[in-house]
């Protein structure tokens, strides 16, 4: 079994996330993935031991920034990803380890998300967990700029989530 390292880091001070059951939770999307379409990934052919990933909770000021500054679009994000290995023709495997990238969440676009989707019912956790394994989509390669690339990621992410109990969460 591969190891798997998620490190969180919370600089918005109005939602104290638990981070222990964020990262148990992303772990076990991301070993979902690697088994389900690990070899559809960018780890398709890599040999590794180990995989790293980072998490950011901040606010849409921070991802406002970022989006200005690192992909030259001027508006908050509720989610970005810096997908270190995916998008690096000339990625590597240091010591074993894949560090996959970070993903950076915007939590008051979370809190807006939950109570703008009353009709379905989603909780702040619940859309949390869906741009966490929206995030883990795009660290392991996947884009949705046609239709049909929207569709299998969205597929992929309904299937990841159930293997949580995302209904329960």
């Amino acid at each position: 079994m591969t190891q798997i390292n998620i490190f969180t880091d919370n600089i918005y001070e109005s939602w104290q996330v638990n981070e222990k059951d964020v990262i148990d939770k992303t772990r076990n999307l991301l070993e979902f993935y690697i088994s389900d379409i690990g070899e559809k990934s960018c780890l398709e052919g890599k040999v590794y031991d180990s995989i790293t990933l980072d998490i950011v909770f901040c606010d849409s000021e921070k991802t406002h920034e970022l989006n200005r500054d690192y992909r030259q679009k001027d508006y908050p994000a509720d989610i970005i990803t810096f997908a270190i290995f995916a998008d690096d023709d000339n990625s590597f495997i240091f010591d074993g380890d894949i560090n996959l990238g970070e993903i950076v969440i915007a939590l008051d676009k979370v809190l807006e998300g939950a109570n703008r989707d009353i009709s379905n019912s989603k909780n702040r956790e619940q859309e949390l967990f869906f741009l966490v394994s929206h995030g883990l989509m795009h660290l392991l390669g996947f884009d949705h700029q046609t239709e049909s690339e929207y569709n299998f990621v969205i597929a992929e992410q309904k299937k990841a989530l159930e293997s949580i109990d995302y209904d329960k969460i």
